[in-house]
C-alpha cells in the first residue's frame, strides 16, 4: 500500500549539494570522528510528497547535514509512487541503488527478505521506544531493524455534512453504525432524483476497506502458526462475517452501476456529489474539493471523522505510511544513516506534526488526537491493522489474491467458496520471498 499525501503529478528531481565534491564512499563515521573532514557522496530518494508538502523539512535537514558534513555531496531526487519500485529494482540490479530510499510501508518486506537493506541500530534514533507499532513492525524482520518509520496515515470517514443535514436534520456523523445505516437510508430517499447516487460509496474491489471489516469482526488475512509458516485465515468464521458485512454494504449502498472497481476515483464521486460518504485517506478530501477532480464549493461541507464500524466500535483502519531505509550495498552507509537520523528526529517529526501529518511516534501523535483536522486519523493509528509481515506478501498483492476474491463474491460466488479459494492461493505464495 502506498501512502500518498497528494496525488501524483509526475517526477521531479533536485540536486542538493551540501558542499565540496568527491567520488566514492566516505569512511564510517565513528564516534568522535572529524565529520567536517569526511568526503564522499550520499544519494537520497524521497517520494514527491516531501518536495511538495514539506519542502522546509527537507531544506532544514539538508542544511543540518551540510553543517556536519561540509565535504560530503548530497544528491537528493524526488520520485513518484507509480514508478519508484521499478526504478529501485533496476537500480539494485545494476548496483546503482541510492544510499537512502523512502519505501511505502507495504514495500519494505520484499527488500528486507532479499537482503537489500542495511541493518540499523534502533536505539540510535529519536523516539525509537515510542514508534507507532504498526510502522515499526514494517521495518522489522527476524527481530532486526532495517528501516526507520517516517510518517503514518489512517483511513477515515469523509462525509458531506450538508447532504446529511438535508436528509436527516443533522450535519453530524452518526456515532454508531446502526445510526449511520438509518441515515444512509434517508440519504437514499432524499436523493432519488440524483441518478447513480450512492449514500455510501464503497467500491467492490476496495480490499483495504474489506479487510477493515474483517478486522472489526475479529478476523485476519493470515496468521503465523506453530510450524513456522504463514497460512491464510480468510476462510475462518470471523473473517467471513466481516467480508459478508462489507459485501452487504457495497450491494445496498453503492449505486454507481459498477461494483467491480477500485477506490481510485472515490474522491471524485464524493466531490461531484454522487455520494455523501466515503472511507478514505484524509488527503483525499483535497481531491474532492480540487477544481478538476471535485468541487471547490464543497470546502465547507466536507468533513473528516472516525468511521463508525460494526459492534458499536470505530471501524479499524489500515495503517499507511512511509519508512526510510539505507541500502545494503551503500558505500556511505554510516553517513547515510546519519541523514536518516536527522530526517526522523523529534525536531523533524514536529515539522510534520505542525502540518497535520501524523508523526512516527505516539508522543508527538498525542496532541493531534484533539485537533479537529487530525483527530479522526490520529485516534485510529494506535489500533490500526496491517498486512501480514510475511516473506511472500508482495506476491499476494501482485497477483491480486484479495481483489480476485472480492470480484468473485460480487459475481455471485459465496463468501465461503471465495475465501476458501483465496486462502488456497495465498498459501502457495505467502511463505516464498517475492
Amino acid at each position: 500500500m502506498k501512502r500518498q499525501v497528494l496525488t501524483a503529478l509526475g517526477t521531479a528531481a533536485l540536486l542538493a549539494t551540501a558542499a565540496g565534491c568527491s567520488s566514492g564512499g566516505p569512511s564510517p563515521a565513528a564516534a568522535g570522528a572529524d565529520t567536517k573532514a569526511m568526503t564522499g557522496t550520499v544519494t537520497v530518494w524521497l517520494m514527491e510528497d516531501a518536495g511538495k508538502s514539506w519542502p522546509e523539512l527537507v531544506q532544514q535537514v539538508n542544511d543540518q547535514f551540510a553543517a556536519k558534513y561540509p565535504k560530503v555531496e548530497l544528491k537528493l531526487s524526488y520520485h513518484n509512487w507509480d514508478n519508484k519500485v521499478a526504478e529501485l529494482d533496476q537500480a539494485l540490479t545494476t548496483n546503482q541503488a541510492p544510499d537512502v530510499v523512502e519505501l511505502g510501508n507495504t514495500e519494505t518486506m520484499k527488500y528486507m527478505v532479499n537482503g537489500n537493506l542495511a541493518e540499523l541500530k534502533r536505539n540510535t534514533f529519536d523516539n525509537a521506544d515510542n514508534w507507532i507499532k504498526g510502522l515499526s513492525d514494517t521495518c522489522t524482520y527476524n527481530q532486526k531493524l532495517f528501516c526507520v518509520p517516517y510518517y503514518a496515515g489512517a483511513r477515515v470517514g469523509i462525509y458531506n455534512a450538508k447532504m446529511f443535514q438535508d436528509a436527516t436534520g443533522s450535519g453530524e456523523m452518526p456515532r454508531t453504525e446502526d445510526e449511520l445505516l438509518t441515515a444512509l437510508d434517508k440519504l437514499a430517499a432524499r436523493n432519488k432524483g440524483n441518478a447513480g447516487f450512492s449514500p455510501l460509496y464503497l467500491p467492490g474491489e476496495y480490499w483495504y476497506a474489506a479487510m477493515s471489516y474483517v478486522t472489526a469482526y475479529g478476523g485476519s488475512i493470515a496468521k503465523f502458526d506453530d510450524t513456522g509458516t504463514w497460512h491464510g485465515t480468510l476462510h475462518e468464521p470471523k473473517a467471513q462475517q466481516g467480508l459478508q458485512h462489507f459485501a452487504d454494504l457495497v450491494k445496498k449502498y453503492n449505486k454507481s452501476g459498477n461494483l467491480l472497481v477500485k477506490e481510485t476515483d472515490q474522491a471524485t464521486v464524493v466531490g461531484r456529489e454522487k455520494s455523501a460518504l466515503m472511507y478514505a485517506n484524509g488527503w483525499e478530501l483535497g481531491n474532492a474539493i480540487a477544481p478538476i477532480t471535485g468541487t471547490p464549493a464543497l470546502k465547507d461541507s466536507l468533513r473528516i471523522v472516525g468511521m463508525p464500524g460494526p459492534n458499536g466500535k470505530p471501524l479499524p483502519s489500515f495503517i499507511g505510511g512511509s519508512d526510510l531505509a539505507v541500502t545494503a550495498k551503500s558505500q556511505s552507509a554510516a553517513i547515510a544513516t546519519d541523514w536518516v537520523r536527522m530526517f526522523t528526529s523529534a525536531k523533524s517529526q514536529q515539522v510534520l506534526a505542525d502540518k497535520d501529518i501524523l508523526p512516527n511516534n505516539l508522543s508527538q501523535l498525542e496532541p493531534l488526537k484533539n485537533k479537529p483536522a487530525t483527530a479522526a486519523a490520529a485516534n485510529a493509528v494506535p489500533d490500526a491493522w496491517f498486512t501480514p509481515v510475511a516473506p511472500g506478501w508482495g506476491a499476494v498483492e501482485k497477483q491480486n489474491v484479495l481483489v480476485t476474491m472480492l470480484d468473485s463474491i460480487f459475481k455471485g460466488t459465496s463468501v465461503d467458496e471465495a475465501t476458501k479459494a483465496a486462502d488456497a492461493q495465498m498459501n502457495q505464495l505467502i511463505n516464498n520471498p517475492s
